[in-house]
Order: structure tokens, then C-alpha cells, then sequence
């Protein structure tokens, strides 16, 4: 066959396409690996993550300052492994997020302390990075408990979605008040202070202190007069829930409540007086009739349960249920008194001491919460309720002592937010449309699986920490972490936001 110019030249016009294409498409594979690479450095990560001192906890980290001299950088931790292509899929979504965040918003703005907590950490660190890192789990000098925790992750990690950072908070950036383990979990109480040799005498129906025989803790009680009250909110009350009603009319004889949720000076010597070393069997524990003599207390944790914030006149946290109901024995031992968890009408009559509004103060939660267009781009009304509540606006995504807030019309503090508080009752949401519609002392249903929680918490909008509010435990969710078995009894993995609050039965 003849070959012709035109041939010819389609011929080199072909190659020239190819070989343009080759070197374009060399130049795109290398320019994309270059900004792949360059927007992986730490000095990339670091100058668009602008945190207050995350350099430095990096820095003073045990993947920074490691005994081998190797870093660990920012994307080992942060991203899927290299090479994966998800690595690439969450870089590229991640990448989107971090500039539309730093065009549009200020960096000063942001909650720094919420977002170094677990929460937020296990979205952002991933299990396979740690486990591309360390190849084996059972290291030459691997304590015991270790090496149990670790068994127990390979085998359930999937069932129950177990994170790496769940154990290991600090490893990454370093925080002085996290511990790994329990060592730091001490009584802090101050030894030089009185040691009281008996409990307060009663010798009328008025506030008093009591005060813990043999420890140096005491704590104010307030008499509640005993009332009758609507209990539950009304259809026309914004954010209301359907758990909420109907309204019932209640009566509530006089009673005892603590000025503010037990602390962690007082847990921590109901601890130390009756700590179990062994972890025993719930279904046993819950079989025996526990008689005062015969206490058993609070295995040792598994790591910090105050999360770093500090114990002393801080709200006892992280506690099951179970253990709030303990710690009522043992003090109703040690006082010679009827201490005991709050049933949900007690809570309610006292949490709005004579009022009938949305909260004990003056507001609609329509002005206060964020779950509102309006709210949510030109700022919610903070002006009235952070002088009474402890909730998301406010908290810094943690807990306070009762002295960051002003009190109840009864002289209550802290009924609303800082920490959900226990009841007594068995929930469910029927509870109220099941008994009549005058009632007086109802103790809620006879059986149940989680109980009533009242009050929302530090990270709680203000639509959900109203008088009338309702919520419940989660035990299984609350525990799903703790890489114990069998789980603990007394302590909670999953769950820094529940606490407890005592009555006192009046001696009639």
C-alpha cells in the first residue's frame, strides 16, 4: 500500500497527541503527589489548625518524643493509612472541610477544651492508622491488664466498635491530668482539715450539714417542704416531648435534698472505705441482700473518671447506677440516717421549686437554644440563664462545683445541667398516662431497663435541660468501651456527663 502525506502526517500527529498526553499526564501525577505531599507535612497541618497549644502537647507526646527518635506525624494518626485509597478519600473531604472552616470561621470561636475530649477524638483518629503503626499489640513489656485489654479489643473491636484512643487519649497530644491507668485515681481529700466524730443531729424540719463520721467531708441539705404541683409540661410548652405528658397533679411529702450532686470528696471516701479490689459478678452482687456491715465498694476505675477537670467540690461522675445506689447505703450507715436517690416527682417538685415555667427563672427556650435558624447565626440569649445553668453555651465542655451558679427558689443548685442527675424510677414514657391524675409519692413503674436521668448536662442545649424534661440511663451505650470483662459495675467508659444528687427521708 502506498503511504501518502497525509498518512504521514496523521501518523506524527498521533504521536504528538500521545506523547503530550504521557508528559501532561506525568506533570498531573506529579503535581497532584507534590500537593499530596506537601499538605501532609506538619507544618501544612499545624498552620491551618490553629489550636492554642496543640504544638506543644504534640510535641510532649509519647509519638513525638519517642524513645526511638521516630515522629509520628500529624496524617499517621489523622488519616486512613497512605497508600489506601480511602487515605485519599477522607484527605480530600477533610481538605474541603478545613478551608471552608478557615475561610468562614474563627478560629478563637471554637471550643479548644470539647474538642480534645473522646468524643470529638474518635472521629478523627483511625484504628487501622494505629494498628499500621504498631504491628503487634503484646509488646515485650506489656503490663497484665494490658495485655487482657488488648485480647479483649482483637476480639470484639468489630462487634462493638472499639477505638484505639478510647485507652490511649494522651498518646497522641499529652494532657498531665489523663492517666491510662488508675494510679492517680487518690483520695484528695484534705487530711488536715476536722475529722468529724459524729453525724449532724436533726431536731427539726430545717436545713442543716451534715457531716460523714470519721472523714473530714460534710455537705448542706435543704428542707423541702412537702407541696402539691402540676408535674410534666404542657402541650402549648416549646421543645416539649411526648414523654412529657399528660400533666398530672402530684403531692410529695416533705423530704431532704443535697444543695448540689454529690462530689467527688464525698465519693472518693465512700470509696476508699469500702474499695473492692476484686471485680465480682453483677448478677451475684445484685442477688445478695446487702445489709450495712456488709458493703461492698467501687472497683478501681479504668482510667481518670474526673476526665482531667479535678475532684474535690466537683460532681462525682461516671458512676453506674448501681453505685449511686451503694453510696446511699453507705451513708445512710455511716449517718445513722435514710439517705437514698430521688424519686422523679421529688426531683421535679424540687428542681422548680413553686414554679410553673419552662425553667426556674424567666425565659422561653425559644430565645435560648441553638436549635433554631435565627439562633444558631446571630447568637442565642445567654443573658439570664448562664447566671443558673451549666449547659452547652457555657461549660467549655466540661463540669463546675455548685459556686458557678445562683440557686433554685428552694436554695437547689444545679438542678439543671452540669451533670444528669439519677432517679430512683424505672423509666418509661408512658409512666405518666399510667397512674392516675392525682397522685401522691408515685415511685414510678415496679420494673424496668434503664432509669430515669433528670436535668441534661454541660453539653446539653437549653431546649433539653427544661424542668419537665425526661431522659434515661443507657447502660450497654455507657459501657460499650470499657475493655473489662465481665464490664464494671460501678464505673461508666462511655459517659462523663451523669452524676447524682441525695435526699434525706424525714424521721416521722
Amino acid at each position: 500500500m502506498m503511504v501518502t502525506k497525509r498518512n504521514v502526517k496523521r501518523r506524527k500527529y498521533k504521536r504528538w497527541i500521545f506523547l503530550s498526553g504521557f508528559i501532561l499526564g506525568f506533570l498531573i501525577v506529579f503535581l497532584f503527589n507534590e500537593v499530596i505531599t506537601y499538605t501532609s507535612t506538619d507544618e501544612y497541618c499545624m498552620s491551618c489548625h490553629i489550636h492554642p497549644d496543640a504544638d506543644e502537647t504534640w510535641k510532649q507526646s509519647v509519638h513525638h518524643n519517642t524513645k526511638s527518635g521516630v515522629t509520628v506525624h500529624c496524617v499517621d494518626c489523622h488519616l486512613p493509612p497512605k497508600g489506601s485509597f480511602r487515605h485519599l478519600c477522607v484527605k480530600g473531604k477533610t481538605g474541603i472541610t478545613d478551608l471552608w472552616r478557615y475561610w468562614t470561621k474563627d478560629s478563637a470561636s471554637f471550643n479548644w477544651e470539647q474538642k480534645r475530649r473522646m468524643e470529638h477524638a474518635v472521629k478523627i483518629v483511625y484504628n487501622e492508622s494505629c494498628e499500621d503503626c504498631h504491628k503487634t499489640l503484646y509488646t515485650k513489656n506489656i503490663s497484665s491488664e494490658g495485655a487482657i485489654s488488648h485480647l479483649y479489643y482483637e476480639e470484639n473491636k468489630e462487634k462493638l466498635n472499639l477505638q484505639c484512643i478510647g485507652c490511649h487519649l494522651d498518646a497522641g497530644h499529652y494532657n498531665a491530668n489523663y492517666a491510662h491507668k488508675n494510679e492517680l485515681f487518690g483520695n484528695e481529700s484534705d487530711k488536715t482539715r476536722e475529722i468529724f466524730d459524729s453525724a449532724t443531729k436533726i431536731t427539726g424540719f430545717e436545713n442543716f450539714t451534715e457531716k460523714i463520721p470519721g472523714t473530714p467531708v460534710s455537705f448542706n441539705m435543704i428542707a423541702i417542704q412537702g407541696g402539691t404541683f402540676s408535674m410534666g409540661s404542657q402541650a402549648k410548652e416549646s421543645y416539649r416531648n411526648e414523654d412529657e405528658g399528660p400533666v398530672r397533679e402530684v403531692t410529695v411529702s416533705p423530704f431532704y435534698m443535697a444543695e448540689v450532686e454529690v462530689t467527688w470528696d464525698a465519693f472518693l471516701t465512700f470509696r476508699f472505705e469500702t474499695q473492692s479490689e476484686g471485680r465480682v459478678d453483677q448478677s451475684i452482687i445484685k442477688a445478695r441482700n446487702l445489709q450495712p456491715d456488709a458493703i461492698s465498694g467501687p472497683t478501681p476505675p479504668y482510667g481518670q473518671p474526673d476526665q482531667g477537670w479535678g475532684y474535690g467540690n466537683n460532681p462525682a461522675i461516671t458512676m453506674s447506677y448501681y453505685a449511686a445506689e451503694i453510696y446511699c447505703k453507705w451513708l445512710s450507715m455511716k449517718t445513722g440516717k435514710k439517705y437514698r436517690l430521688p424519686t422523679e416527682a421529688e426531683w421535679e417538685y424540687a428542681a422548680r421549686g413553686n414554679t410553673t415555667t419552662p425553667y426556674y427563672f424567666a425565659g422561653n427556650p425559644k430565645k435560648y437554644t441553638r436549635d433554631r435558624w435565627w439562633n444558631s447565626v446571630f447568637g442565642v440569649d445567654t443573658a439570664v440563664i448562664n447566671s443558673y445553668i451549666i449547659y452547652q453555651e457555657n461549660s467549655n465542655g466540661r463540669t463546675y462545683s455548685g459556686d458557678r451558679v445562683m440557686a433554685n427558689p428552694f436554695g437547689l443548685k444545679n438542678m439543671l445541667g452540669n451533670v444528669m442527675e439519677y432517679c430512683s424510677d424505672w423509666y418509661s414514657p408512658t409512666a405518666y398516662s399510667e397512674t392516675l391524675e392525682k397522685v401522691t409519692d408515685p415511685k414510678g413503674p415496679e420494673s424496668g431497663e434503664e432509669h430515669v436521668v433528670r436535668g441534661g448536662s454541660y453539653s446539653s442545649d437549653a431546649k433539653d435541660v427544661r424542668v419537665a424534661s425526661r431522659d434515661y440511663s443507657r447502660t450497654n451505650e455507657w459501657l460499650k468501651t470499657d475493655p473489662q470483662s465481665p464490664k464494671s459495675l460501678w464505673w461508666l467508659s462511655d459517659c462523663t456527663k451523669i452524676g447524682f444528687r441525695v435526699v434525706c427521708e424525714t424521721e416521722n
